[in-house]
C-alpha cells in the first residue's frame, strides 16, 4: 500500500521534475533580484554623497576662496559684480538684482538672508560687512523729497479790469490799458496796437473786425477820436510806404505812383 502511494507513473515523474525545477528557478531569481536592488541602492547613495562632496568642494574650493574680497557693501545699491566678488554665485547675484527691480528693499541686515539661493554659511560670512544707509526710508522720505524738490512759486498777479461803463479812446490806449478791458489779453492788445500803427489810426470801431475781433463785444468800451489819425500824402508817398498800409498791395501802390508820375 505504501509503495503504491509513492509510486509515480512516467508522466507524473516528468511533471514533478518540471515543477521542482521551476521552484528552484523562482527561489534563485528572487535572491538575485533582491541582491541587485541592495547593490543599486548602495551605489545610488554613494553617488549622491559623491555629488554632495563635489558641490561642497565647488563652493568651498581654495581657488574660489582666494577670489573672494570681503568689503562693506549696501545690498540696496551694490551691483552684480560686487556680489560676485563677495563670493556669491551669479544666480544668487541675479536674484538680488531682480528683487530690487521689483521694489524690494533691505531695511536691516537680517533682511539679506531671505534671498533665494543664499546659504546660511554665506549669510553668516557676509553679515558683518552689510552696511545699509540709515537715511533710506521709502515711506517717510517720498513725500518729503517731493516737497523739497518742488520750487516755491510766487502767486501770479491778478489782472485788474475796468468796471462796466468805462470808455477809452481806441487810438490813444496802449497795451496796458487795453488789457484792462474784459475779454482782452496780451495777444489781442498787441494785435490792436500793431494794426493801429499800420493804419495810422482807427477811424471806426468796425475796423476791429479786420483783425477778427467782435465789434459787438467791444463797442461799449471804446470811443474813436479821429483827430490824431496819421494821413498819407498820395503825392509824396513812395511804393514801400503805400504797400505797408493794410488797404494797399504792391500792385495798387505801384499803380498809384505810376499814375502820379504821368499826371505830375
Amino acid at each position: 500500500m505504501w509503495r503504491d502511494f509513492f509510486y509515480f507513473t512516467c508522466s507524473e515523474r516528468r511533471s514533478v521534475i518540471v515543477l521542482v525545477t521551476l521552484i528552484i528557478i523562482v527561489i534563485v531569481g528572487s535572491f538575485l533580484i533582491s541582491d541587485y536592488r541592495e547593490k543599486s541602492i548602495i551605489a545610488g547613495n554613494n553617488d549622491s554623497l559623491y555629488e554632495k562632496r563635489e558641490e561642497s568642494a565647488v563652493y568651498d574650493s581654495p581657488k574660489e576662496q582666494q577670489g573672494i574680497v570681503l568689503t562693506p557693501f549696501d545690498p540696496n545699491t551694490a551691483d552684480s559684480l560686487t556680489f560676485l566678488r563677495l563670493g556669491l554665485s551669479p544666480r544668487t547675484a541675479s536674484n538680488i538684482i531682480r528683487y530690487r527691480i521689483k521694489g524690494g528693499r533691505f531695511r536691516k541686515p537680517e533682511d539679506f538672508k531671505k534671498i533665494y539661493g543664499l546659504t546660511p554659511e554665506q549669510y553668516a560670512r557676509l553679515l558683518p560687512y552689510i552696511s545699509i544707509q540709515k537715511s533710506f526710508d521709502k515711506k517717510k522720505n517720498t513725500f518729503q523729497s517731493i516737497v523739497k524738490s518742488e520750487p516755491v512759486r510766487k502767486p501770479l498777479p491778478i489782472a485788474v479790469k475796468y468796471p462796466l461803463g468805462t470808455v477809452i479812446d481806441l487810438n490813444q490806449a496802449d497795451t496796458a490799458e487795453l488789457k484792462k478791458i474784459p475779454g482782452i489779453g496780451s495777444g489781442i492788445a498787441t494785435s490792436i496796437v500793431h494794426y493801429r500803427k499800420k493804419l495810422g489810426g482807427f477811424y471806426s470801431i468796425n475796423q476791429l473786425e479786420e483783425i477778427h475781433l467782435s465789434t459787438l463785444q467791444f463797442a461799449e468800451w471804446f470811443s474813436v477820436a479821429t483827430d490824431g489819425i496819421v494821413r498819407i500824402n498820395l503825392n509824396e508817398t513812395g511804393i514801400e510806404r503805400l504797400r505797408a498800409h493794410p488797404y494797399f498791395n504792391f500792385y495798387q501802390a505801384k499803380a498809384i505812383v505810376e499814375y502820379r508820375k504821368k499826371k505830375g
